[in-house]
């Protein structure tokens, strides 16, 4: 049984091991394989029959000219870069890993809202520059503060992750408001449903958890802004396409938004002329909210299960059944 693992760097630096699924089978693991070189994909999967990938595409033309793979698992859950349809059609079974970020993702969420209120890092450097030590006060801060007690954050995207965030926010003293498209009794406890309409017009913070869709890409543009009280905070760590880049960053450079922490951007890496890199009072992180060890090893064991079920005869989360 070969093995291939395309592009394994970014769930397994090195603090990981892959020893679980090598028992499996004969291993070979590729730190990056090339997005748009299919040829080097090919040649890289050879006559492996399971096949695992990342961010790595796996296309028609890939699977037409790799006849061995009977298997291919998804180190994520978004599942995006295989054409699932056609591995349907050849009796390939995909599978992903569907949950595994709870926790780390909202606590990221939250981090990011944090940072926005309190500007830590910005204030610990300004220390560690001396302007503590020479201050004439006892204390200064370059940043308005922000308490989150009493005010309303919006989650459009109520699932695992979202109702997470929403009992932090809870604990925090805000209150929760969300939309989903499947309200659940769970939801329920934890925050009141609302139209998207009403969550732009009463939340002082809105952060995205949905899945992405044809129907709520750049869900976030200037007529969902123009519907959002003034000075709002916008949270993204769920899908870059999920906002329209360009009228974020106006609304930010107009203080419309207020500032925005994004994990996530349409193109990764960021693409050099993204307005958001301009614009004021905006925090970008680099797609790291899933990256904690305790959740890449959740995503290394669910892709060995995976694995263990489809040798098994009996594949599990499997995307295109």
């Amino acid at each position: 049984m070969k093995i291939v693992v395309l592009d394994g760097y970014t769930e397994n630096p090195g603090d990981l091991s892959w020893s679980a699924l090598e028992a499996l089978g004969e291993l070979k693991v590729y730190d990056r394989t090339s997005l748009t070189d299919e040829r080097e994909a090919i040649d890289r999967i050879g006559d492996a029959e399971l096949v695992f990938t990342n961010k790595t595409p796996i296309t028609r033309s890939i699977l037409d000219a790799c006849p061995g793979v009977r298997f291919i698992g998804v180190l994520a859950t978004g599942y995006n870069v295989v054409d699932v349809a056609y591995a349907k059609e050849k009796g390939i079974p995909v599978s992903n890993v569907p949950t595994y970020g709870t926790a780390s993702v909202s606590q990221f969420s939250i981090a990011l809202l944090l940072e926005i209120c309190h500007h830590i890092g910005h204030h610990s450097e300004s220390v560690h520059a001396g302007n503590w030590a020479s201050c004439a006060d006892w204390c200064y801060w370059d940043y308005p503060l922000i308490e989150l007690e009493g005010k309303t954050i919006g989650i459009i995207g109520f699932g695992r992750i979202g109702q997470q965030e929403g009992r932090i926010a809870r604990a925090l003293g805000m209150k929760v408001i969300a939309n989903d498209l499947y309200p659940t009794d769970i939801g329920k406890e934890i925050a009141e449903y609302v139209e998207l309409d009403e969550l732009y017009a009463r939340a002082d913070v809105i952060t995205l958890h949905c899945n992405l869709t044809p129907q709520n890409e750049r869900l976030i543009n200037r007529d969902s802004i123009a519907k959002m009280k003034d000075g709002v905070i916008l949270i993204n760590n769920a899908r870059g396409q999920l906002i329209d880049e360009q009228d974020v960053a106006d609304a930010l450079n107009s203080g419309k938004l207020a500032a925005a922490g994004l994990d996530v951007v349409s193109t990764e890496p960021i693409r050099a002329d993204n307005p958001l890199l301009g614009a004021k009072n905006c925090i970008l992180t680099p797609h790291i909210s899933w990256a904690p060890r305790e959740s890449r090893q959740r995503i290394m064991d669910c892709s060995v299960d995976n694995a263990k079920a489809f040798l098994g005869g009996k594949p599990k989360n499997v995307v295109n059944k």
